[in-house]
């Protein structure tokens, strides 16, 4: 027995140490895991494109987004002194330059400058930026038109960018095709830990900086941007035919309308048009209700940056809940069941411009918080299966740039919705003083974001694992398949050569 004693406690000492050691390999690898695999990416794919993802997403977008995102609501309510529904109307136009992303990714695509195709656009998408952000910085008393203008080019300078480093992920997914699902998880990884940083900050800088100061530092990012332009590993394209584009770019054109003109196409698309167009938006009269109304909470800067930034984690959370759960559901299931909670969702905004939160004894913030992360996580539910809808709508050979038609039909929708939302504030006479019809305005707003589901039968029942395109459409693969499709570089080679076999 005394044997048998000594055994069992060698044992049980050889598994603690053997426990300990699993432990600590747990943690080194939490650690290393992350270091290690960009290493990896940074050796297959070049550090170069792995640094421009970082920047265009990370800091560009993320952290950029956010700053631009709180600093504009600032300066168009604190220095441009304009009513809500104005300024609802303003960040419509500031957002023109992402509907018209097709025009960015043909250009990229077609019309290389000086033998290069993504460089000297990361250039003069850097420049345009730093240009409108410091001259929106140093001017104090700047016409509405002009800062608008400005607001308008930095935008065009965050959507060039976006659209470039889209098409060297989608050129590297073709020669890489292994790491193409790495390749996606390192922009959705930057973008959000980029936007949880900026929101975190964004209300401390306004702050201390004002919006105007916040534009200047926002000239940061941008000169990144032409960094990136500066270090991009890209082998010039020689012997390019430029009397070539005109013709290039109109055989596009026609292919992609060919391609809309498909019902299992044109019938999806307009549902995403209309899921966005009708959820109208009046973030604006929220915005000036929670920091200017009388009655209503007085949020600070900072209170405003910290509610942002826990909302991108609720946006994170939806993002993970898709990817984990939902992501086998059929599309119209899905989106049914999304955009019935969207519309729900926007009754917590009800109770708190009501006041019913302090009834039940949930003060302000707290309950501001909960309402923005359920919102935004039942936002990026909504837009997760839309965003896989459209990656199945695309016709082999012009994958990159029908996605941006696509995209620019979302952001449309999402144009009419501000412009949208702002008639509605306008017609309730809801202003910098008054808001006694914000409540009304919320619940038709809740009333309209349930309207979608009438037009549902829009979107094919199949699940995300089947094909959508008819045959004509997805058979056109073999054709477009030609010597040209080789040169990694040209995209829409292969379209402009098989046009007429279509």
């Amino acid at each position: 027995m005394g044997e048998e004693a000594k055994l069992q406690i060698v044992d049980s000492e050889e598994e603690e140490v053997q426990e300990s050691e699993h432990n600590n390999n747990g943690i080194c690898s939490s650690i290393c895991g992350p270091v290690n695999w960009f290493r990896m990416l940074s050796k297959e794919l070049h550090w170069s494109f792995v640094f421009g993802v970082v920047i265009v997403y990370g800091i560009s977008q993320g952290l950029g987004g956010a700053f631009s995102l709180i600093s504009t609501e600032y300066y168009m309510k604190d220095v441009q002194k304009v009513q809500p529904s104005e300024s609802q109307v303003y960040s419509g136009i500031t957002s023109i330059p992402w509907i018209v992303k097709p025009l960015w990714g043909l250009l990229t695509d077609a019309v290389p400058i000086l033998g290069y195709r993504r460089r000297p656009y990361f250039l003069f998408a850097g420049s345009l930026g730093v240009v409108s952000m410091l001259f929106l910085s140093l001017h104090k008393n700047l016409h509405i038109v002009l800062a608008l203008l400005s607001l308008t080019a930095g935008s065009a300078a965050v959507a060039i960018a976006d659209v470039t480093v889209d098409a060297c992920v989608a050129q590297n997914s073709g020669s890489h095709p292994s790491l193409a699902a790495d390749m996606q998880s390192l922009c959705a990884l930057s973008s959000s830990i980029g936007a949880l940083v900026g929101f975190s900050l964004s209300g401390i800088l306004v702050h201390l900086l004002g919006p105007m100061g916040v534009y200047g530092l926002l000239s940061i990012p941008a000169g990144l941007v032409v960094l990136v332009g500066v270090l991009l590993k890209e082998s010039p394209t020689h012997n390019f035919a430029y009397q070539q584009v005109n013709q290039n770019l109109t055989d596009a054109a026609k292919a992609m309308w060919n391609t809309l003109k498909c019902p299992e196409v044109w019938r999806p698309c307009l549902y995403m048009y209309l899921s966005f167009a009708l959820s109208v938006d009046i973030q604006e009269g929220m915005f000036y209700w929670a920091t200017d109304s009388k009655g209503g909470p007085h949020f600070s800067k900072e209170s405003i940056g910290y509610i942002s930034a826990v909302a991108s984690i609720g946006a994170l959370l939806g993002a993970i809940l898709y990817q984990y759960e939902l992501k086998e559901c059929s599309f119209r299931d899905l989106l049914f069941w999304t955009q019935l909670l969207f519309g729900l969702s926007g009754m917590l905004d009800l109770v708190l411009v009501l006041r019913l939160n302090l009834k039940f004894g949930i003060p302000d913030y707290f309950f501001m918080v909960i309402d923005a992360s359920v919102s935004r996580m039942v936002g990026r539910l909504k837009w997760m299966p839309l965003l896989v809808l459209s990656s199945k709508l695309c016709p082999p050979g012009i994958e990159g740039t029908f996605f941006a038609l696509l995209m620019s039909i979302d952001n449309t929708g999402l144009l009419t919705s501000r412009w949208g939302g702002g008639l509605l504030l306008h017609v309730f006479k809801i202003t910098r003083t008054k808001f006694h019809n914000l409540w009304l305005a919320i619940l038709i707003r809740n009333i309209l974001r349930i309207t979608p589901l009438f037009v549902l039968f829009l979107v094919p029942r199949s699940d995300p694992n089947s094909s959508i395109l008819p045959d004509e459409v997805s058979d056109s693969k073999e054709t477009t398949e030609t010597p040209a499709t080789q040169n990694e570089n040209i995209e829409l080679v292969a379209l402009v050569h098989n046009m007429d076999t279509r």
